[in-house]
């Protein structure tokens, strides 16, 4: 009896573990944001699905994401910002980022699924002129 316990245990041991290895594995996703990075390399960019605005400005400035994902638009600034794609006034050029638009003080936003691979302009629609409240989300293939 006492052997068919500790095989049981045993079984349920490995079966925990393997589950445990699956789990910090690697995997195929795209990174899912929330930290700066590091700098960008080449023409790349930093690789986060959040840009903050704060003092006036954006950051990361330029990003890169993988094909169907999605862009947070975090405003830590101290007054309102209306993000949109480029080019001003038009913002046809990337209709997803239209979906931020405008963002009170504290307020965060998702751009739609950005789905077409393409580099993306965006600005702040009332400062259309800043260039540090300007940058670009560059879409790769999957």
């Amino acid at each position: 009896m006492r052997v068919a316990r500790k095989c049981v245990w045993e079984l349920i041991n490995a079966s925990a573990m393997a589950v445990l290895v699956a789990a910090c594995g690697g995997s195929n996703t795209a990174p899912s944001g929330g930290g700066s990075g590091g700098g960008s390399g080449g023409g790349g960019g930093t690789s986060t699905t959040t840009i903050t605005i704060a003092n006036n400005a954006v950051s990361p400035k330029n990003i890169t994401i993988t094909q169907g994902m999605q862009v947070t638009f975090t405003n830590n600034d101290n007054r309102t910002h209306e993000m949109n794609s480029d080019p001003h006034p038009e913002h046809t050029d990337c209709p997803e980022i239209n979906a931020i638009g405008f963002l009170s003080v504290g307020q965060s936003r998702q751009t739609a699924n950005m789905n077409t691979v393409r580099t993306c302009g965006f600005h702040d629609h009332n400062q259309n002129t800043v260039t540090a409240l300007q940058g670009t989300i560059t879409i790769t293939a999957r």
